[in-house]
């Protein structure tokens, strides 16, 4: 199976604080520490571990959003961190959805929608709104096209900003904590919803703290820890018969 995405030796750092400066020798801190990673086609892989582990950030460099400090991130075979190339071209080519919402509180549902479709990918407002009715009655949110954020359910304005990311129709799904802000009554309208888009053969990328959810929709677990990925397998292997010490302990935290 031909991956769509690869990351190969990806490492990045961020430049540690002034005071801690003063103290150590090493000045910067290692997020992601010689990463390797495929997502292929039509498959889902999971990434779960601590808070500072890396998910977010790894995420966030394959969106482009993050440089990388070395390494390849390969979509389709390109390494997109090439900095001359276009790099809103190539996250035309992805969806991310983000722990927060991320709508603007002054624009309607629909407006929300289909704002990158008309200013990025340049289609005429009836044809943009067209795609995102559709798209909206997907998600189940047709009846709130013309409300305003504020007058959705946590749940309802995660889902819409799923919509929002899935319009344009991209090749690569990218999801950061998507249930993190919700109230618990609302993860499980959110959880179907990317169950259902995994069911359809989406290729995503996921980080999550939902272990139900990566033995769900999971193809392959990935446990970061310190910014490496120290175990990776099946949702049975992983989540099921961790070999290594600290994903076994990780992962017996949560149940307590």
């Amino acid at each position: 199976m031909t991956a769509l995405l690869s990351l190969r030796g990806v490492r990045k750092t961020y430049p540690a604080p002034a005071a801690a400066r003063s103290r150590v020798r090493e000045q910067a801190r290692v997020v992601l520490d010689d990463i390797d990673l495929d997502v292929d086609r039509h498959r889902c892989v999971v990434l779960i571990g601590a808070s500072g582990s890396g998910k977010s950030t790894l995420l966030r460099v394959v969106n482009l959003l993050d440089e990388i400090d070395d390494g390849q991130i390969l979509l389709d075979g390109q390494d997109v961190a090439d900095p001359r190339l276009d790099a809103n071209a190539v996250r035309a080519r992805m969806g991310m959805v983000f722990q927060a919402y991320n709508l603007f509180p002054h624009m309607r549902v629909l407006d929300n929608v289909t704002l990158a479709l008309r200013l990025v990918h340049r289609r005429p407002r009836e044809e943009a709104d067209a795609a995102a009715v559709e798209m909206l009655r997907r998600v189940g949110l047709a009846h709130k096209a013309t409300a305003y954020p504020d007058q959705l359910s946590g749940g309802e304005q995660q889902r819409a900003a799923i919509a929002r990311a899935l319009v344009h129709g991209p090749e690569l799904l990218l999801l950061d904590e998507v249930t993190s802000a919700l109230d618990p009554e609302l993860v499980g309208e959110v959880l179907d919803l990317l169950a259902e888009l995994r069911g359809e053969g989406r290729t995503m990328l996921v980080a999550t703290h939902e272990m139900g959810f990566a033995r769900r929709v999971a193809d392959e677990v990935c446990y970061l820890h310190d910014g490496q990925v120290h175990e990776r397998g099946t949702p049975e292997q992983v989540l099921g018969d961790p070999q290594r010490e600290r994903t076994r302990a990780f992962l017996s935290r949560l149940a307590s």
